[in-house]
């Protein structure tokens, strides 16, 4: 078999779905009864925090697909998410119909309720080997991880065993009536959990030693969402309710069921406070459980031990043929991208499997000849800038190249990771040019909505790279020296289609860069 695919929540779906499309031998073992199992389960409280923004103005379905964030890739319009739910944030359940026939159309070849419990390799580039729970083996040249997370990430807290994980809580706010919880992290999951228990808790606070961090100034769509924060609200009101900036030290379960937190306060030089507790609520995120791997091909781990540690390729940086599709692809832009979202991990497995068809078997990456002008170049590059979903999702993370021959052509090559080396990019010998869409330096160090910052006006190009907003950046490069960089300048709407402001100084910059007998 060529690629064994484990896990079919939508990383492994997706990629399933190229592979059939493509007649590459391939099988999804998943280990529940259906797919998407994840969202059988989570959010806890059963609301996205996916955009599914239905009606754009536009019927064109690539820049439609910058507002939904739920659907997979395909060429079927009726397995678009935007048709399960008119919900501008969608309930779980949703997803999980949605998934489902995802899969019965596009994904026969999945086996259910086959988990995968161990990991062999037979030497150092020999198949890969997967027993599962029965005891079947499944053989095959390349393997996808696509789990998604299987472990809480638990923080080491003396007692921590002692108290409910966000998994497994009791979500009933019944169940906390004129209690005093401690919510442990600050990140959505926490803050759902708060924002549930406002009617009918006693006292809330949720505790955490890092700056609470808003979605909104941050553009990182993991940190804390507007959805999710009608409990700062609270805490600012004087309702009873708080945003502990300090280290829960102890956790203490005492013989009435009650508990006692130490917790050490940041901003007040560490002093520790014993604080009771009817409930304390662990939501500080998960991890992945490499705990199947065995020796010979057990990946090495980053983050904290929590991801993967991947090349640019999505592959395993010490497990040559070990590759990760979906969430576990986040240590490429962790707490910065959008890779750990269905949003933007689709375009990175669309990605990975151009890699596996360049890389055995032989499929050339997609791309079309340009004359190597600045012209006709210009214009390939605004085209797609105005349009394109995946390098406004993947910002930073997937590039648009522009390979130069030497020879007055050019190639135009889609969505190629940024710091892919090799083919499909050639020796480098003549230069590329490479396109992104990125968020300005230090952008989330600006209020958006505070007027007394500094604003850089929309008709300044040359000013476009002290820009806050996301805009196109295009560097060259060329072996042996740093590449230079061009920002095209920001705009309200995403359309940067001013001759003036944007083309002409585009332009501009290509022309320098190009061999004097292409110009």
């Amino acid at each position: 078999m060529d690629h064994l695919v484990i896990g079919a929540g939508p990383a492994g779906l997706q990629l399933a779905h190229f592979l059939e499309r493509a007649g590459r031998s391939h099988l999804v073992l998943e280990a529940g009864a259906r797919p998407g199992m994840f969202f059988t389960t989570f959010p806890r409280h059963r609301r996205l925090i996916s955009i599914n923004k239905k009606h754009t103005g536009t019927a064109d379905p690539e820049l439609n697909l910058r507002m939904d964030w739920n659907s997979l890739l395909s060429d079927d319009p009726e397995l678009l998410f935007t048709r399960y739910s008119d919900r501008y944030f969608p309930d779980a359940e949703d997803m999980v119909r949605y998934l489902a026939d995802f899969a019965g159309t596009h994904c026969p070849r999945i086996a259910y309720r086959t988990r995968a419990a161990h990991i062999t390799r037979d030497g150092a580039a020999g198949p890969f080997r997967v027993t599962d729970e029965r005891g079947g083996t499944h053989t095959a040249r390349r393997l996808v991880v696509a789990t998604g997370f299987g472990l809480p990430n638990v923080p080491p807290i003396p007692g921590v065993e002692t108290a409910d994980l966000y998994g497994t809580a009791p979500t009933d706010p019944s169940d906390y009536t004129g209690r005093r919880v401690l919510v442990i992290g600050k990140g959505n999951s926490a803050f759902e959990t708060a924002g549930n228990l406002i009617e009918t808790a006693a006292v809330v606070h949720v505790a955490g030693p890092r700056s609470l961090r808003l979605a909104w100034r941050t553009h990182f769509v993991g940190h804390l969402r507007a959805v999710n924060n009608d409990f700062l609200d609270t805490y600012q009101l004087k309702s009873q309710n708080a945003v502990l900036d300090g280290d829960v030290r102890r956790i203490e379960r005492r013989p009435d069921g009650t508990y006692l937190v130490t917790v050490a306060f940041v901003r007040a030089d560490e002093v520790t406070k014993d604080i009771p507790y009817d409930r304390v609520i662990v939501c500080t995120g998960f991890r992945m459980d490499a705990s199947i791997f065995g020796e010979g091909c057990r990946p090495e781990l980053a983050i904290q031990d929590r991801f993967p540690a991947l090349t640019p390729a999505y592959e395993s940086v010490n497990v040559p043929g070990l590759y990760f599709a979906g969430t576990l692809t986040q240590s490429r832009d962790f707490k910065r991208g959008t890779s750990g979202f269905i949003h933007g991990f689709r375009y990175g497995v669309r990605a990975l499997h151009r890699i596996l068809e360049l890389r055995h078997h032989g499929v050339a990456w997609p791309a079309r000849d340009l004359p190597a002008g600045p012209g006709p170049l210009a214009a390939a590059v605004i085209e797609r800038v105005n349009r394109s979903s995946a390098l406004f999702q993947q910002f930073g993370v997937l590039a648009d190249v522009i390979a130069l021959d030497g020879r007055g052509g050019a190639r135009y090559l889609e969505e190629v990771p940024a710091g892919l080396t090799g083919p499909p990019l050639g020796d480098g010998a003549d230069g590329h040019f490479a396109i992104t869409l990125e968020y300005g330096p230090d952008h989330d160090r600006h209020d958006p909505f505070d007027l007394s910052v500094g604003r850089i006006s929309q008709s300044d190009a040359n000013r476009a790279h002290e820009g806050h907003y996301l805009h196109p950046v295009v560097r060259f490069h060329r072996a042996g020296a740093p590449p230079t960089v061009h920002h095209v300048t920001e705009n309200l709407e995403n359309e940067w289609t001013s001759e003036e402001v944007h083309v002409a100084p585009l332009r501009a910059f290509l022309a320098r860069h190009l061999a004097p007998a292409a110009v």
